[in-house]
């Protein structure tokens, strides 16, 4: 009987395991899923929309052939139909679980004599991917984000393109079949190895003993040479055992070896129980704008921005600066290029750091102009390293770059509670009556604290104490002037003023009702004759010398210095003070006075 059971387990196990792997080799289904898309029309650009990249689930394969160089990139639905607001393009969409083609024409096209549009580079691509003749790239995108193929932005775009998603296919028997076949299997041997043995002790009729010889005196000698010997019979028997042993372990060890070969897609997955999730801690309002950018997308922007002003610095080529640079960081560096040329020892602008951002602060805002604020640790500069600086980042339209309109060193160490950078800063109108005082006046308040120290209507909203330029610029102007009145006094006076810059203040909140606000404060240096017959020179001043073209002025020189500047303006509410963040002060212009 044992061994109709070991056969029928042996049968039973057989069943059990073929069947397990047969789930997972001959009976599972496709790995993988591929959707060809077919392209309208010949337009320079396709547009593969979200709700077809995740028509499916799982992350997204793009396959994109055709000739010469292919050009894919990814970005967020709204900013790139914003960008291809003047090129015609071929939208890929999802109709009622169809995948869809259709021909869109320029909302805005661009003059006939304007440079066509080139998708390379653009600041608003998440990433982009260029490969020749066939593109093959691995994605993972959500539905408010598309996908841009193009060749060259007037070339057709390529027509053959395809998205593969994977698919999982899951098995849940199978391990559980696999393992009951081998224990099965297991407890089959056990019932063979028992009913062999069985069998054996009960082959034939049980003989009669021999019988016992008479007792003698034990003979010491043949006790002795018989010491040590095992009987032929007993070891045999233990042979035996141990063959039957080995032969069985083989077979256990298979049977582990095919359940640690199993996956989890083998085996039933129990129901996830939910987890309490943690309360946000910022609340966004539903109509508030998503970021202008994300962290990688900053660093980027950044790096961008280093490499091409640094080119133009060696160059000291204005116009190229003026790709990556607008406002008072742009006309700064343009009059330090004038210097250098003429001025051999005059020392460069410092650098736009290209490190990692240690702060990124973008504003919240699906339209333009859009900005962002961002702290960039400093680098080396002649062996020592220079102090974190904070930047004013701003694109005008989706077909413009980046450009940097603000840079100032960091001078404070205040703890500003900001937004996350997935989150956003609800950008602040110049006008705005919620703060300790609008930004649009922000910069001509300063300015008249500037001017006249503590008589200044202003001076008590401003935190004096932690002014590390207030400080720099009080000590520079007494130096200079204590520096003219030593030669001059008698035929010229100096002076010095302040007046708002001319470039719009730019203002993100914080979670606390504040606001980061940037400003340019222009510091005049006023010299002019106090009698008829004097005139002003400037044999020892080559810069204003080089600014003006002359080394003389019976009239007098102005010159003006271009501070950007960063503070943190406290609510109305608050009874905080408006603390000064960071400050750079470069030469801006000089002239004679008319």
């Amino acid at each position: 009987m044992r061994f109709v059971w070991a056969v029928a387990a042996f049968v039973l196990a057989a069943l059990m395991i073929g069947a397990g792997i047969a789930q997972r080799t001959i009976f599972e289904g496709p790995k993988s899923q591929s959707q060809a898309i077919e392209v309208a029309g010949d337009a320079p650009y396709v547009l593969i929309d979200g709700s077809v990249l995740t028509s499916h689930d799982g992350s997204q394969n793009l396959r994109v052939q055709g000739d010469g160089t292919i050009f894919a990139a990814y970005a967020r639905t709204a900013d790139m139909k914003a960008w291809l607001a003047r090129a015609d393009y071929t939208e890929v969409g999802v109709d009622d679980g169809a995948i869809t083609s259709s021909s869109i024409a320029a909302a805005d096209p661009p003059a006939a004599d304007a440079a066509p549009l080139t998708p390379v580079g653009s600041d608003l691509w998440l990433d982009e991917f260029q490969q020749k003749d066939v593109l093959i790239t691995p994605l993972q995108l959500p539905a408010d984000m598309s996908l841009l193929v193009a060749t060259d932005g007037v070339e057709p775009a390529p027509r053959s393109l395809s998205l593969t998603w994977p698919v999982r296919s899951s098995t849940p028997w199978a391990g559980p079949l696999i393992v009951g076949g081998s224990i099965l299997l297991v407890v089959g041997l056990v019932l063979y190895v028992l009913g062999v043995r069985h069998a054996r002790r009960s082959r034939g009729p049980r003989r009669k003993g021999v019988p016992l010889p008479v007792t003698e005196p034990i003979d010491l000698s043949v006790e002795g040479s018989d010491k040590g010997v095992i009987s032929a019979t007993t070891a045999r028997r233990r042979l035996t055992r141990g063959k039957k042993s080995f032969v069985a372990l083989p077979l256990v060890a298979a049977g582990a070896l095919l359940i640690t070969g199993c996956t989890p897609d083998a085996w039933p997955q129990p129901a996830a129980s939910p987890t309490p999730s943690a309360s946000a801690s910022v609340v966004v309002p539903d109509d508030q704008g998503s970021p202008v950018v994300t962290e990688t997308q900053a660093e980027r922007i950044v790096g961008r921005i280093s490499t091409a002003v640094a080119a133009a610095d060696e160059a000291r080529d204005a116009t190229a600066a003026s790709v990556r640079l607008a406002g008072t960081a742009l006309a700064v560096r343009e009059t330090n290029y004038t210097l250098r040329g003429a001025i051999a020892d005059e020392p460069a602008v410092p650098a736009i750091p290209s490190g990692d951002l240690q702060v990124i602060l973008p504003e919240a805002n699906d339209e333009w102009p859009r900005t962002f604020f961002a702290v960039a640790a400093g680098g080396t500069e002649g062996g020592a390293e220079s102090a974190d600086q904070i930047l004013s980042v701003s694109q005008q339209d989706p077909w413009s770059p980046y450009q940097l309109t603000s840079i100032a060193t960091l001078t404070s160490d205040t703890e500003l509670n900001l937004a996350p950078a997935y989150v956003g800063a609800i950008p602040i109108p110049a006008d705005s009556p919620f703060l300790a005082i609008a930004p649009d006046g922000l910069a001509a308040a300063y300015a008249d604290v500037l001017t006249k120290g503590t008589g200044s209507e202003y001076a008590a909203l401003f935190d004096s104490a932690d002014d590390a330029f207030q400080t720099q610029l009080d000590a520079n102007r007494t130096q200079r002037l204590n520096d003219f009145n030593q030669t001059g006094a008698q035929t010229g006076s100096l002076t010095f003023a302040a007046t708002a810059g001319t470039q719009k203040p730019v203002a993100l909140a914080t979670l606390d009702s504040g606001a980061i606000v940037a400003v340019t404060v222009d510091d005049i240096d006023t010299v002019v004759p106090t009698n008829t017959d004097a005139v002003i020179k400037v044999d020892n001043n080559p810069i204003v010398q080089t600014l003006t073209g002359v080394t003389q002025s019976a009239t007098g020189f102005t010159t003006t210095y271009a501070n950007q500047l960063f503070f943190f303006v406290p609510s109305q509410s608050s009874k905080e003070r408006i603390s000064l963040l960071g400050y750079s002060s470069n030469i801006l212009q000089s002239k004679v006075v008319s």
